[in-house]
């Protein structure tokens, strides 16, 4: 087997893999609301069911991830998400779109919580902290991901031809580095209870912070391309921009995230990560020209970027609730935020404006900033 297939590069392209097809599908939701010719709300609504998938498939992926291994489940989510977004590229009608939609959302949540399990087994093999940089490597999907859009909106490339094209290529380029003869921890008599996982006690407030770091997140995933679009007035090919740097933002602040915490602690870092969030929303609500507007989204970028890993961390280390169940809470707040957020979102835009809605999403970005102590091991 050739030595490139080492546990870190086999994760990681599991990661850029879900960030590719992630920030592709982001990047052209202006191009699918005009092909379908639905507004604000009606795409709430369909977004809706993207995360109602995601949430469905989180209990079932973990606990299939555990019968069955982290690995091989990422694998065969892998192949399913990869077929989930040819046919969202695909779909004719109204209807169908929605069903696709939901399947592309439970691809992407049971995707996340097979790879992530994936992950942690291989930062406890190797004895270091990889977390961050394999969370880091999502964001380089999605610049990837955002990238293909951009070009695909220059030349107009038709939205299922684009999709395609990315499946092909992304599965035929990362695919392989998944192949790793990796023995994932099976735990077949571990008994799970059903239903999602939320926190309670001392971990609500970390999985409030991880909330509005998962709407910032989702936001930006959903609505940046819109906002600029429709907002900022600027053609279809620039409105992909704004996701762009804020995952470029990501990237290159997750990639320095341990060194940061190492020096001036989880607290210092979520707090200051929260009031760059916060400053950048406010810039992209306050702005009327793209300069601007893009420098609001790189500061969310950078300010986004730390705090869910940082919430994680907090869960797994907590000394009363045991560190599985601890980060399953967690990240169902944080989850289901991103997914469902963006939806209702789409429902108050219609009601109000969506410079309204991104101005309510800063205020929990100040939220985190402000419940940052918690985040204290």
């Amino acid at each position: 087997m050739s030595t490139l297939l080492t546990p870190w590069r086999s994760v990681a392209a599991a990661f850029v893999l879900n960030g590719v097809l992630f920030g592709t599908w982001a990047s052209r939701v202006p191009a699918v609301m005009a092909r379908f010719q639905v507004g604000d709300a009606g795409f709430g609504v369909l977004l809706l069911l993207l995360g109602l998938g995601a949430l469905i498939s989180f209990p079932v992926a973990g606990r299939l991830s555990d019968r069955l291994g982290a690995v091989q489940i990422t694998r065969r989510i892998a192949v399913a998400f990869l077929v989930s977004i040819v046919f969202l590229g695909l779909a004719p009608t109204i209807p169908l779109l929605g069903a696709a939609l939901l399947l592309f959302g439970m691809s992407h949540g049971s995707m996340d919580v097979a790879v992530n399990s994936w992950a942690a087994e291989v930062e406890k093999h190797t004895g270091q902290s990889m977390m961050s940089s394999f969370h880091a490597m999502w964001s380089v999907g999605a610049v990837v991901g955002a990238a293909s859009s951009y070009v695909a909106t220059f030349f107009q490339t038709p939205v299922d031809i684009h999709f395609l094209v990315t499946a092909v290529i992304s599965g035929g380029i990362l695919g392989p580095f998944l192949l790793l003869d990796w023995q994932s921890t099976i735990r077949t008599s571990e008994k799970r209870a059903g239903g999602l996982a939320f926190p309670r006690s001392a971990l609500l407030l970390v999985g409030l912070i991880a909330l509005a770091s998962g709407l910032g997140e989702g936001t930006a995933a959903d609505w940046s391309a819109v906002y600029l679009h429709d907002i900022v007035g600027t053609g279809e090919a620039y409105a992909t921009l704004g996701y762009a740097g804020f995952s470029v933002a990501m990237v290159i602040m997750r990639l320095n995230v341990d060194s940061l915490v190492t020096r001036l602690g989880p607290a210092a870092v979520t707090r200051s990560s929260g009031f760059s969030a916060t400053f950048g929303i406010l810039l992209i609500v306050a702005g009327d020209n793209l300069p601007l507007v893009l420098i609001g989204f790189v500061l969310m970028g950078v300010g986004y970027a730390a705090i869910l890993p940082l919430a994680f961390s907090r869960a797994a280390a907590d000394p009363i609730v045991p560190a599985g169940q601890a980060i399953a809470s967690v990240a169902t707040f944080a989850y289901g935020a991103m997914m469902l957020g963006p939806p209702a979102i789409g429902l108050l835009a219609e009601a109000t404006t969506m410079r309204v809605c991104f101005f309510m999403v800063g205020l929990f970005a100040l939220l985190a900033a402000v419940l940052a102590p918690v985040l204290e091991r």
